[in-house]
């Protein structure tokens, strides 16, 4: 590899950087809101846990357009390009955030309140529905063939830097005042989202376009990338939705989820202790992420999806048995360790996913898996736990499901075909699990 495409790949890296995290600020704010106001705010009942679930589904809103926001944003980075793509998305997604912070809420307007806000997480939805797989392909197809997990990090690398954005700021929120946030402070970082798009817009004009895109796609285009995609990468795509239950749905258990439980009035754990827990844990995810995807390059991106599954698991049951207790420092603890463990889930997704398909509608094939994927697993996995445990009493019942879902990712992970960029496009895909020379592990 030359020192010049090594410049295009950290340059193709960190503006996979700059852009998911902007893109995952602006998610994780809201995610934040609907765990701590939202109920309240838009959806007023006598029931506390009425008003929680309702505003878990409009959370789950923008979960079920994201496979849309794929079909779209996949259709247009196939034909058009990565880079144009990813633009649009980072516009739509900062238009969509801003619009939140400026809503009326239910006391002001009555049910448009809660009509406006599902529309805004739609839009919110259709643009991370494009975003991470053209902002994983920028960064994997830039890079060289024995560093594409660690390139692939760059990507994953937002998510835990737009949560710490998030958390950190709705944590700084909460020392002003009990009611600061409620009285009108939770708009401040939906507001906030307009100067992260202006620089998020800045650094990504400044990248090429992939050059798998440019090599190999540019004159292969199909005139329908999703017909190809369905016909022809149809099993890769159900094996990635199988892939993602703790990459996704996980991580907002161990975050959203866990946040509105810790301050249920059942555990009663302060609104600034759980969200300066999240706050640290998210700053730690941050240091692991690019140390475990440069793992994944040396051990293999398989083994060390496996381990991530095994600790998830290990860390999540504990993290929430403690709560009640309110024993601060094993909260804080545990709350890093789940992210760690997490991470080992997330780190290497990019480039497994992305090495799934071949480049031909590879954007389309990774944009739908991911999008429905986490539509399935992320979008209802808050609300239904919350369920799960008005229903049982207990939160056992979501330690269960956090376990079930873990052993559906582990069986998918062992299936999963990989592929080099290096080996000629074809029109025709035959589904493969082997680890021979001509794939990369």
């Amino acid at each position: 590899m030359t020192a010049q495409q090594t410049t295009r790949a950290r340059k193709a890296g960190f503006a996979a950087f700059v852009g998911t995290t902007i893109e995952w600020y602006d998610f994780y704010v809201y995610a934040t809101a609907a765990a701590l106001v939202f109920g309240p705010l838009f959806f007023p009942s006598d029931d506390p846990v009425a008003e929680t679930a309702a505003a878990f589904a409009t959370f789950a809103v923008a979960f079920l357009v994201r496979p849309l926001g794929g079909i779209i944003f996949g259709h247009i980075g196939d034909k058009l390009g990565r880079r144009r793509s990813l633009v649009i998305t980072l516009m739509l997604m900062g238009i969509a955030t801003v619009a939140v912070g400026l809503l009326p809420t239910y006391s002001d307007v009555g049910i448009l309140a809660p009509i406006l806000l599902i529309a805004l997480r739609a839009l919110q939805g259709l643009a991370v529905g494009g975003e991470w797989g053209g902002a994983v392909l920028m960064s994997v197809e830039h890079a060289p063939a024995k560093s594409k997990t660690f390139y692939g990090g760059f990507t994953q690398l937002g998510n835990p830097a737009g949560a710490l954005l998030a958390s950190g700021i709705f944590a700084i929120m909460s020392r002003i005042g009990d009611d600061f946030i409620r009285d009108g402070g939770w708009r401040i970082p939906f507001l906030l989202s307009i100067v992260l798009v202006g620089v998020g817009l800045w650094v990504r004009y400044r990248v090429e376009e992939s050059p798998v895109f440019a090599e190999k796609v540019e004159g292969r285009k199909q005139s329908m990338p999703l017909a190809f995609a369905l016909r022809s990468n149809w099993l890769p795509i159900l094996l990635g939705i199988g892939l993602l239950p703790i990459s996704t749905g996980g991580y907002y258990l161990a975050t959203t989820f866990a946040t509105s439980y810790a301050t249920s009035p059942n555990v009663g754990i302060s609104e600034t202790l759980i969200l300066d827990a999240m706050t640290v844990a998210s700053f730690v995810e941050f240091l692991v992420t690019l140390p475990i995807a440069w793992l994944g390059d040396k051990w293999g991106r398989k083994r060390v999806m496996y381990l991530g599954l095994i600790t998830s698991v290990a860390t999540f049951v504990p993290f929430l048995l403690v709560m009640p207790g309110r024993l601060e420092p094993l909260v804080f603890l545990l709350a890093s360790l789940v992210r760690i463990a997490l991470s080992g889930t997330y780190a290497p997704i990019a480039a497994i996913l992305a090495q799934m398909f071949r480049p031909q509608a590879r954007y389309t094939s990774i944009a739908l898996s991911y999008g429905v994927g986490a539509a399935v697993w992320a979008g209802f996995s808050p609300w239904f736990a919350t369920l799960l445990v008005g229903w049982t009493g207990s939160v056992w019942s979501v330690l269960g499901m956090f376990t079930a879902m873990a052993a559906i990712a582990a069986v998918c992970t062992h299936f999963a075909p990989q592929h080099s960029d290096e080996a000629p496009v074809t029109e025709s895909f035959t589904a493969r699990t082997d680890t021979t020379e001509h794939t990369i592990r």
